[in-house]
């Protein structure tokens, strides 16, 4: 093994650092396990705040194990720091392997907390309570195991245990692709559908009567308020596809008392969700498709910069009418796109921030091919 390759497996990520904590108040506490060749904490271009994370380089492995195995949660000017290797493998990150979704956590749980739960099915690589702007539990989480077999036991073991009396769902990480893959598949398998748009006359009753000419129904819903109206809309369960499909061409915008009814695919609020934010996305992406200046391709971003810190580095260059840096799970993926109003501003942005560092890494900027 090369010198460069050994420090590399020597170095530490070092997170949900407090924006006060410096590079020699970090020196001195990781250095009382070993030598340590250098510390950097990543820094914003512009302001040169804190990004709240930072890298370790230790001279000796056996030290910077050391160090995860004894420091990982230590408070730091008030607040626990969340330690892991270094992980420079792109694949590994992406890949899925050995990743696992966790939601309802109780808002209580923190990055200490799951590690504990989590750890004794195998070494963990990384693991993230999600938080809101105000740091507070999202309420779901991703451990990242070394190898799938340990992934696969924490979700055999954990998945629907309770943790502080909440009951956990453990799976495996799936990404974009693959959630809009199964999306569609629920499309064209749904049994239950969605009716709205009738008057308050309707009941449960009368609502199987109109339905039940397209096939059986397991149960029909009518949902009322708290005096027992009608609410102007309810749900219909067929025992198969065939029977729910039949429906929804049927009766969809079929007038019933003079009221023009919606009848859809019924859908759970986090699969409604998903499907607006993809829709959005595709129209941001069209925008850009219509942009009618010149794009420019920005590659190798730094995860902590998003649109508004993208626009701030390179506004100063001309006219920017769009800015967009490309993310999955709310992730950046690394590489984004600039809209200029004119040629000679793009020209100027890429000669003068083509390999300058962002966040904690050098630019690399082309020019984006027109669609």
């Amino acid at each position: 093994m090369n010198v460069a390759a050994k420090y590399r497996q020597a170095s530490l990520y070092v997170g949900d650092l407090h924006a006060d904590v410096t590079e020699d108040l970090l020196f001195k506490k990781f250095s009382s396990v070993g030598p340590v060749l250098s510390i950097r904490i990543c820094r914003d271009l512009i302001t040169r705040r804190s990004l709240g994370y930072a890298y370790v380089n230790f001279l000796q492995l056996a030290d910077a194990q050391k160090a995860l195995d004894t420091m990982n949660f230590d408070v730091v000017k008030g607040k626990s720091i969340r330690l892991m290797w270094s992980q420079r493998d792109a694949y590994l990150r992406k890949s899925g392997i050995g990743n696992v979704f966790i939601k309802n956590l109780d808002k209580s749980i923190d990055n200490k907390t799951l590690h504990e739960h989590f750890s004794a099915f195998g070494k963990i690589l990384s693991s993230k309570v999600m938080s809101d702007d105000d740091q507070g539990s999202r309420g779901y989480a991703f451990v990242h195991f070394q190898n799938q077999v340990a992934a696969d036991r924490a979700i055999e073991e954990m998945n629907g245990t309770l943790l502080k009396d909440c009951r956990l769902f453990v799976g495996r990480f799936k990404n974009r692709r693959d959630r809009e893959a199964e999306l569609r598949n629920r499309a064209n398998e749904f049994t239950n559908v969605y009716v709205k748009n009738f008057g308050d006359d309707m009941d449960d009753e009368s609502l199987k009567e109109v339905f039940s000419q397209y096939g059986k129904t397991l149960s029909v819903k009518v949902m009322t308020d708290t005096s027992g109206k009608s609410k102007g809309f309810g749900f219909v369960s067929f025992d198969s596809h065939e029977a729910a499909k039949k429906a929804v061409e049927k009766m969809n915008g079929k007038d019933i008392n003079g009221q023009l009814l919606f009848v859809g695919r019924a859908q759970k609020k986090a699969e409604r969700q998903a499907e607006l934010k993809q829709m959005f996305g595709q129209l941001k992406q069209e925008r850009f498709r219509k942009c009618h200046g010149v794009k420019l391709y920005i590659k190798n971003l730094d995860d902590t910069i998003d649109d508004t810190k993208l626009r701030k580095a390179f506004s100063s260059f001309g006219s920017i009418s769009r800015v967009k840096v490309m993310q999955e799970e709310g992730r950046s993926k690394g590489f984004g796109l600039i809209c200029f109003s004119f040629p000679e501003e793009a020209a100027k942005a890429m000669a003068e921030m083509n390999g300058r560092i962002l966040g904690s890494k050098p630019l690399n900027i082309a020019l984006a091919r027109r669609s």
